[in-house]
């Protein structure tokens, strides 16, 4: 799937999800289907945040569901170069304790 707000790349070992502009009610459901279908497909689903500019509570609830759905089923998800607005809130919320976030 590949949209304003989405790309992807994947390869067999993972599929890094490329996020961008704003994150919020609208469209944080599209995130979420992108984030499951990868978590089903791959042992990797890496997050890449660096150009969202703006992220709500659907948006990290997304995340949030992401982790949850790869904990249980034995796949590995990170999160990778959070922009400053979404490291603050992942951080304000102390998510940053519970998600692998990377560089």
């Amino acid at each position: 799937m590949k949209s304003d707000l989405i790309n992807f790349v994947k390869d067999e070992n993972q599929c890094t999800v490329f996020v961008q502009g704003d994150v919020d009610l609208s469209n944080s459901s599209e995130l979420r289907k992108t984030i499951l279908s990868a978590l089903k497909t791959s042992p990797l689903v890496v997050v890449d945040l660096a150009d969202v500019t703006y992220i709500d509570s659907s948006g990290i609830a997304a995340l949030v569901e992401g982790l949850q759905y790869g904990n249980s089923h034995q796949k590995s998800f990170r999160l990778t170069r959070l922009s400053p607005h979404v490291k603050s809130i992942i951080e304000l919320a102390r998510l940053d304790q519970v998600f692998t976030i990377n560089d």
